[in-house]
């Protein structure tokens, strides 16, 4: 089989890690991929980015599926285009990819159909949504409704940091037209869960649970980020929790999806919060999580592209999902300034030294291996305990040297 992945991060050199241990695959193309993606064994990076071209592009080389790593072409109908024209893709159609696209839309659907989540008001009316700050108690959540790159949400404490939030959100456009419209909605306290998991139309597979880090500084401090970190699974995820996730979350969202007709062979991702009050759901991906598939995949026993196909022919129910009785922690490496500011082209040291899983992020070969976003490395080790996974990825990090290299000391440390 010949392969297309789209996108260029951490996410989709798991992801093609993983693929490839399927030897009935011919070839993958990754669009546009990175230093780690250009030097794997059956692999080659394209420098593609556009639905139109990579259309043509699958088309002209005879494609056998294609797989999405990233967010905004599912948002755009890339898959609408792609099966327009026969061709096979694993993902949402555009209506469905709303769910991740507009969180307004989100809200509105979980409400709907009864999914457990905070309560909210949404507001595409700056004058509207200050109005009603009068109304709520704090700390609040203020979040930008549209796609961005999970830094648009705020958690404001008081009345001027709420009032700080909208200016930036709505009227200094700091995640641009993701930010037109905004989502106000009661702040949860507890503990975040990721659970990533496969629908094909008909059910819905969850994966081994997962914890993200998503602030840039220890002890969950500073500015969100896209993560940096991840630890599966999630030692928060008891029994409990989990029956809890599957019978007021899991499934009204099924519930949901077949009473919208929102039906389609693809990854959605519980963003979740586990609070004295019960399990909560805090938004909805439509594809695989970054950095959650650097932690997840590597638990996995199946074969990932027969899970796919699985999915994509509606036969997600004659699959028993394995994962490895192990624990597994993934550690981000940013480059110093991260998630504002910061130095692309430096070079990368010692990643000849690295003794378990690296899946490059934001790097680029360029006489040599050099630094090319904000995410530079993830580093990933199993272990039988999470202490032992933690202490393996960590001395991993200390062979690898960039300037300004900035990383979490506490990612997986449970308190």
């Amino acid at each position: 089989m010949k392969l297309l992945v789209i996108g260029s991060g951490g996410r989709e050199h798991a992801i093609v890690w993983k693929l490839l241990q399927n030897e009935n695959i011919q070839k993958i193309y990754v669009a546009p991929g990175n230093a780690g993606t250009e030097t794997m064994e059956k692999t080659e990076n394209i420098n593609l980015s556009d639905i139109d071209s990579l259309l043509n592009f699958a088309k002209g080389n005879k494609i056998d599926l294609t797989i999405l790593g990233s967010e905004e072409l599912l948002v755009a109908g890339i898959v609408d285009k792609f099966q327009a024209e026969g061709l096979k893709i694993f993902g949402p159609h555009q209506r469905a990819a709303m769910l991740e696209g507009s969180k307004t839309f989100s809200k509105d659907f979980m409400k709907k159909h009864g999914v457990k989540t905070a309560e909210y008001e949404n507001f595409d009316n700056y004058d509207k949504a200050y109005a009603y700050l009068d109304k709520c108690e704090y700390p609040l959540v203020i979040k930008a409704s549209g796609l961005a790159a999970g830094k648009g949400v705020i958690i404001a404490q008081n009345r001027v940091e709420a009032e700080e939030a909208l200016k930036d959100i709505m009227l200094d456009s700091k995640f641009g037209q993701a930010g037109a419209e905004v989502v106000i909605e009661e702040f949860l306290e507890g503990v975040e869960a990721s659970i990533l998991s496969f629908y094909d139309g008909n059910i819905i597979v969850p994966f081994v649970s997962a914890k993200d880090h998503k602030k840039i500084g220890e002890g969950e401090t500073g500015l969100n980020t896209g993560g940096m970190g991840v630890i599966a699974p999630n030692p928060y995820v008891t029994t409990e929790v989990n029956e809890l996730f599957i019978k007021d979350i899991l499934e009204p969202t099924l519930r949901g999806l077949k009473a919208e007709n929102l039906e389609f062979a693809g990854v959605i991702f519980f963003g979740l919060m586990i609070t004295k009050n019960g399990v909560y759901s805090l938004e909805y991906n439509m594809r695989m999580g970054d950095p959650e598939t650097q932690a997840v995949l590597p638990l996995l026993e199946n074969d990932y592209l027969d899970l796919i196909l699985h999915a994509i022919e509606g036969g997600l129910d004659m699959v028993e999902v394995k994962w490895k009785n192990k624990h597994s922690a993934c550690v981000v490496m940013a480059a110093g300034g991260y998630p504002e500011n910061y130095n692309k082209g430096d070079i990368i040291e010692g990643l000849d030294k690295v003794e378990n899983l690296v899946f490059i992020a934001g790097a680029k070969n360029e006489k040599g291996i050099r630094t090319n976003g904000g995410r530079v490395l993830n580093l990933v080790a199993l272990g039988d305990t999470l202490e032992d996974a933690r202490e393996i990825a960590y001395k991993d990090i200390k062979n690898i040297k960039f300037q300004g290299a900035y990383y979490r000391k506490d990612i997986g440390a449970i308190k």
